[in-house]
């Protein structure tokens, strides 16, 4: 998480203004809605984010966060904006809530923010996209989200890309193709997750129709092959041109390619024939013209 990006979007009152409604177990409604304070709110009332593209998983970290939360309870604040429905919605602290409920806890300490669409995505975006255990799915489709945010607040597309890079510390090329890839479907970006399918591949692919995408995933699931880039690009060339279907995608991805050749001439036999003063440049241009000599006399190959 971009601490300095947080930290500018979330501002609290004081030391003890923080921890004043965390110590009154019977906050209000009104206590509640305060401004960047820290209550706690019941797990019932916070909801998940729409569209979240991380994952909640119980897995080993999950484990040991559960433990932790059972002897400590929730040390980082969660945070959350309030709901028209009601309730809450979390925009960053959905794993800590999961833990919290396999805990056995009724409520956690939540930072209340009153923010529109964008800026909680970029707020939920910053605070999860620096763990190291997301998917490349889950880095892609977190980056298109933050990027259309940032183009509703009005950045425009080269400084919205500028910026992301220098917050996540990733090129603005390797963020420009993860937003690519974010559109493929989704069992293509499983095989992205998989390292089945390459990045750029992906990126290539990303390019064409999602009626076409399906074609691509179940041929080459069904003949097993991991495409080349050389591949990809065809791929997407002949979707702009018309002609990608199942038969020609076969087809072209049957083809034997010639193996490349390559003589090595063992360097003794060479001496027999060439003085030592002759370079590699030399000796080959005196076996191509030999060898031309030869196949102008039309001798048998």
């Amino acid at each position: 998480m971009s601490s300095k990006g947080l930290s500018n979007r979330i501002k609290l009152s004081s030391y003890d203004d923080m921890f004043s409604a965390e110590n009154d177990g019977n906050a209000t409604a009104e206590a509640k809605l305060v401004e960047g304070q820290i209550v706690e709110i019941p797990l019932s009332e916070l909801h998940t984010f729409e569209n979240h593209p991380f994952r909640v998983v119980d897995d080993e970290n999950m484990e040991e966060m559960v433990e932790s939360v059972k002897e400590y309870g929730v040390l980082v604040p969660a945070i959350a904006r309030p709901r028209a429905e009601g309730g809450y919605e979390l925009i960053s602290g959905h794993r800590r809530k999961h833990a919290s409920e396999l805990a056995g806890k009724d409520t956690m300490p939540v930072i209340v923010r009153d923010c529109d669409n964008d800026e909680a995505v970029v707020i939920m975006v910053d605070a999860n996209i620096q763990r190291e255990d997301i998917l490349v799915s889950e880095r892609a489709k977190a980056y298109q989200m933050k990027y259309e945010a940032m183009k509703h607040q009005g950045k425009a597309q080269g400084i919205s890309l500028k910026a992301m890079s220098e917050q996540a510390g990733e090129s603005m090329k390797t963020i420009q193709r993860l937003i690519c890839i974010a559109s493929l479907d989704e069992k293509l970006l499983a095989m992205v997750d998989e390292k089945k399918l390459g990045l750029r591949q992906g990126v290539d692919l990303s390019f064409i129709p999602q009626e076409q995408q399906k074609i691509v995933y179940e041929v080459i699931s069904e003949m097993g092959v991991s495409l080349s880039q050389e591949q990809s690009a065809r791929i997407k060339e002949s979707s702009r041109k018309g002609y990608l279907n199942t038969d020609f995608l076969k087809d072209y991805l049957s083809e034997k390619k010639p193996k490349p050749r390559k003589v090595v001439f063992n360097q003794k036999k060479l001496d027999n024939y060439f003085t030592p003063d002759m370079s590699n440049e030399d000796i080959e241009e005196l076996i191509v013209k030999l060898l031309d000599e030869w196949k102008e006399k039309g001798e048998p190959r």
